[in-house]
């Protein structure tokens, strides 16, 4: 290792001292969560005064992130700050409907502080509100780094740039991906395995819808794949498992793959099932 490749490590690492550390933002939004939902959150706070002074800590440091980019002025910074925290009793209902819809959802879940404590869904569409927020402040590095920690931790992919209606169900989660410019209304369900992503992954593209829309009330079962910036699936649809589909369907529309199931009784007793 020669002189002059450290040198050119050191002059990156100057440079990169003008971001925010993603250590420190994944830190700051873990606290905010625990902030927002008490079940998340290590402290036990003794008076309003504890919780305030909590909150204080909290505007600090996102004060403290925004100012290591360098592409904003101390101004701008404190509009950002004032605009995201008067957003957050908004966000706090935005996620409560969500967690409610994951709790009416899912016959498994005793209770709401369970979906709070333990369903990955939870995490991933929390993380999701609070880095759309962001993302549409023109903070898309922040944004990205929320989403991809959630990812990390949840299996959940979704772009921050992913416009969500209210009452958004995740079931189970693992392998879903919501592409940048996808569109979902209200009340859908979907589960794991599922992609809502782009037929091209050209760059030029990249100003252009690539995914596709899915309207109120739809439910799309594990493994299904919707792709396109044309496609939409109407109000009201159920998608089947496993299935492709790259056009549009209409409202109340039902997509399934159809295998005839032939179930029958051998002379030895044990019983075959052959997908024909």
């Amino acid at each position: 290792m020669d002189d002059a490749f450290l040198q050119k490590l050191f002059k990156a690492h100057q440079q990169v001292d003008e971001c925010p550390s993603p250590a420190r933002i994944i830190s700051f939004f873990d606290r905010l969560i625990g902030f927002l939902f008490p079940e998340h959150c290590d402290a036990i706070f003794e008076s309003e005064a504890e919780l305030k002074s909590y909150t204080d800590d909290l505007k600090k440091e996102l004060t403290t992130i925004l100012s290591r980019r360098p592409d904003c002025t101390k101004e701008q910074n404190a509009e950002i700050c004032q605009r995201f925290w008067s957003s957050l009793p908004e966000l706090k209902a935005a996620i409560e409907k969500d967690i409610k819809a994951m709790f009416d959802g899912d016959p498994a879940a005793k209770s709401m502080t369970e979906v709070v404590r333990t369903y990955p869904g939870f995490y991933a569409i929390a993380a999701h509100r609070i880095a759309h927020h962001l993302f549409k402040e023109g903070l898309v590095l922040i944004a990205r780094i929320i989403s991809e920690n959630a990812h990390s931790k949840t299996g959940v992919d979704i772009h921050p740039g992913a416009t969500i209606g209210s009452h958004f169900c995740i079931d189970h989660g693992t392998g879903i991906v919501v592409g940048e410019t996808t569109t979902i209304g209200n009340h859908v369900k979907i589960y794991q395995g599922v992609t809502l992503g782009a037929l091209s992954v050209r760059k030029e593209d990249a100003s252009t819808k690539r995914h596709p829309t899915i309207e109120d009330n739809v439910v799309i079962y594990a493994g299904a794949s919707i792709l396109g910036g044309k496609t939409v699936v109407g109000e009201g649809s159920v998608i089947g498992g496993n299935v492709w589909l790259t056009r549009s369907v209409p409202s109340h529309s039902k997509v399934y793959y159809k295998a005839e199931l032939d179930v029958s009784e051998n002379e030895d007793e044990s019983t075959s099932i052959v997908f024909k």
